[in-house]
């Protein structure tokens, strides 16, 4: 195969197939005498298995992974054990924040005293995070406590708290800030409902990640076979290369 047919199987450019060869996610190309570049089956497989595991497990992961399989395929399913575990941690722990952060949500805030509110070393020791956490949530606007007058000491309320507990879970689950933002936005105007739904829509790019990985299953298995009864192939000679 030419480098344009291997694109045209993968669904992507020539030069992403160039790149994948550059970084060993394929291996170096057969080249013809006058330097054109002449795929093979493995080279095949290799992309395609790194097209999918690009999407559950991520390119940087993924590269690995198939790079394995050329170098030590032995290795090369424990990788791919990794990747479904990794998934099912944040599978796990989003199920967590769903519950944590339902019941968290909907707690009543009544009787609110001023002996109620917490200081930032109080609210770290309870949430088992550090008092810079804190101070960086502050920073991004996600949970934002009053100030003493006038030394500027941060003090938080239940309701502060209860938005800090809320926070936390869901970074647990692996929100990042920006979208940490809206979600807080959203609850204090709407109530749980938004939350629930943010868990929701995470929980969906995790199946999706997941499916990924079983759709590069095939490609991934047929290249270890074609290494099981081929040997790897060897890097040309420097003066017949030819970026082709």
């Amino acid at each position: 195969m030419r480098t344009v047919d291997v694109a045209r199987r993968v669904g992507c450019s020539v030069q992403h197939v160039r790149n994948l060869e550059r970084d060993g996610v394929l291996p170096p190309a057969i080249r013809t005498a006058t330097g054109y570049r002449i795929y093979s089956e493995v080279h095949l497989q290799s992309a395609l298995a790194y097209r999918d595991l690009a999407l559950g497990a991520g390119p940087v992961e993924a590269k690995r992974i198939v790079r394995s399989a050329h170098t030590s395929p032995e290795t090369t399913v424990a990788l791919l054990d990794e990747a479904h575990a990794r998934l099912h941690t944040d599978r796990t722990e989003v199920a967590l924040a769903k519950t944590a952060a339902a019941a968290i949500s909907t707690e009543p805030i009544e009787d609110v005293r001023a002996s109620d509110s917490m200081g930032v070393s109080e609210l770290a020791t309870a949430l088992g995070v550090r008092p810079s956490t804190l101070r960086h949530w502050d920073a991004e606007g996600l949970v934002i406590p009053d100030r003493d007058t006038p030394t500027g000491t941060r003090r938080y309320s239940p309701a502060h708290v209860r938005d800090a507990r809320i926070v936390h879970q869901l970074r647990k689950a692996g929100y990042r800030i920006a979208p940490l933002c809206v979600v807080l936005t959203q609850l204090r105007h709407t109530g749980s409902s938004d939350i629930g739904a943010a868990l929701d829509a995470r929980d969906q790019t995790i199946t999706a990640r997941s499916r990924a990985l079983l759709d590069a299953a095939p490609a991934l298995a047929a290249l270890l076979a074609l290494r099981t009864i081929s040997p790897p192939v060897r890097t040309p000679p420097p003066e017949s290369r030819n970026p082709r």
